[in-house]
């Protein structure tokens, strides 16, 4: 059943620049909603580096990239605004003077303006590279973890050396048979994880195969084993209840490419006054627009947000006047932050 819902901005992605957008609406009285295909807010802050620092945010000389994503998160608490996770927008049409918006899971947008700042597309696992893998995708095949607790008292075989699979090896190991495997002899994550996966290894509690890879996975409807060869093509069977592939993410445009808009070279060209594309009432911000001299940072995504926001009001108000306040000064302003004013 089809979900509706009607807003003034509809934003895709989660990620700090659609994260800022939030309070820039929010200081017009404009509500936002937000959709990720992800399975967390933050964007790439939260999925590839959380715990790197950045050292380019205004008046921040060193906040790591989950610091960065929480403090924005406090920033916006002021504003009603919604984040609906694990699904992306698949298709947009108009109607009338609005677009409609309708998500992976059954979410249909009522929107005047809808404001895209999903980074360089969605994110996109990277995959096994075996066929055979498809049939249990999703079932006891995953590239990410939503509930660790389906793992418990299971065999689990992950694959991958980065920290993500590390990690999880490390978490799964306290109450999983876990398995390893890794296509290079060594691995790259952090160097504390990789010391705490060899002592875990030293003590019985995993095993670890480097300079492996899948060869296929077997199973009656049900995983039963995965098969793994060397670079000598030597093979070993391992038996399995669950495969875990921890490969990194590839970015994908997917469905933006077949929403009328403009599109150079896996970018939107926008109009710089108000980062308007050629469709009127949607916006690109952040690193999916393009425009001459374009740096690709986060306190540039912050000022296109903040002029896209001002953009859009007078769609979504098109009979109030847009006036420009100062936070410092205007009670209206420090009203919708809910400030008190003496």
């Amino acid at each position: 059943m089809t979900k509706s819902i009607e807003t003034d901005i509809l934003i895709i992605g989660a990620g700090p620049v659609g994260l800022f957008t939030v309070f820039e609406a929010g200081l017009l009285g404009l509500k936002c909603h937000l959709v990720d295909n992800l399975d967390k807010i933050g964007g790439q802050c939260i999925e590839l580096y959380p715990e790197k620092p950045i050292y380019d945010i205004p008046g921040v000389p060193n906040q790591t990239g989950k610091e960065h994503i929480d403090s924005l998160l406090k920033q916006i608490e002021p504003f009603d605004y919604e984040v609906h996770l694990n699904q992306r927008v698949d298709k947009i049409e108009e109607s009338g003077d609005y677009w409609i918006a309708e998500t992976t899971d059954g979410i249909s947008f009522k929107t005047l303006n809808i404001f895209i700042a999903a980074g360089a597309g969605s994110f996109e696992p990277r995959k096994f590279p075996v066929k055979e893998c498809e049939k249990f995708e999703g079932s006891s095949l995953f590239y990410s973890i939503k509930d660790k607790t389906i793992f418990k008292d299971k065999s689990v075989v992950i694959f991958g050396g980065g920290d993500s699979a590390l990690d999880w090896a490390i978490e799964l190991s306290k109450s999983s048979k876990v398995t390893l495997i890794h296509r290079r002899d060594e691995f790259r994550g952090a160097q504390s994880s990789v010391d705490k996966v060899k002592e875990l290894q030293k003590n019985n509690k995993l095993e670890i195969f480097t300079k492996y890879s899948i060869k296929d996975v077997k199973g009656n409807g049900k995983l039963e084993s995965v098969e793994i060869k060397d670079d000598d093509g030597n093979s070993k069977l391992i038996s399995a209840d669950y495969v875990l592939g921890f490969f990194g993410l590839i970015m994908q445009l997917g469905p933006i490419l077949d929403w009328g808009l403009n599109i150079d070279k896996k970018t939107i060209p926008v109009n710089t006054e108000t980062f308007e594309t050629n469709k009127q009432g949607i916006f690109a911000i952040g690193d999916i627009c393009t425009y001459p001299g374009k740096l690709k940072l986060i306190l540039s995504g912050f000022h296109e947000g903040a002029l896209a926001a001002r953009g859009c009001f007078k769609y979504a108000r098109p009979d109030e006047k847009l006036r420009f306040e100062f936070t410092t000064t205007s009670k209206a302003v420090q009203n919708r932050l809910g400030l008190k004013n003496d």
